[in-house]
């Protein structure tokens, strides 16, 4: 009677750890990307214009924040796309605000962003003249 008791209470632990093996195994990572456009004072879309995302915290903290940076040029779209899939972790209590720069000729534009994890994170910037 004593080997039954113990090949269920065994059978029992195995089930439920094969079930929550499997249940997290399903739990596929979503894309975290930030979408960018950029625009004149007219409302056009600006091609070939540089953008920079990157953090800018008061305090310097560690790790060193410059993993990050991105940069890139906008599209014909007047867009460009950045990918932070890779860096955020599952279960990580949100993700990061960054600064936004762009420019163009003597043009441009800051901003935030603050990118929410496995979603679409998008910003649009008008661009200005540059002071004198």
């Amino acid at each position: 009677m004593a080997t039954s008791t113990f090949r269920r209470v065994l059978t029992n632990a195995l089930m439920v750890a094969a079930l929550s093996v499997g249940s997290t195994a399903c739990n596929k990572e979503k894309p975290t990307t930030v979408v960018i456009t950029v625009k004149d004072a007219d409302g056009a879309l600006v091609p070939d214009a540089y953008v920079k995302l990157f953090a800018n915290p008061a305090v310097p903290q560690k790790p060193d924040l410059t993993r990050l940076l991105q940069e890139g040029t906008t599209k014909t779209n007047g867009t460009v796309e950045f990918d932070y899939t890779g860096l955020y972790e599952q279960g990580q209590a949100g993700f990061a605000v960054l600064d936004i720069y762009t420019e163009k000729d003597t043009l441009f534009a800051e901003g935030i962003i603050k990118i929410l994890e496995e979603e679409t994170n998008e910003q649009t910037l008008i661009l200005e003249r540059m002071p004198d």
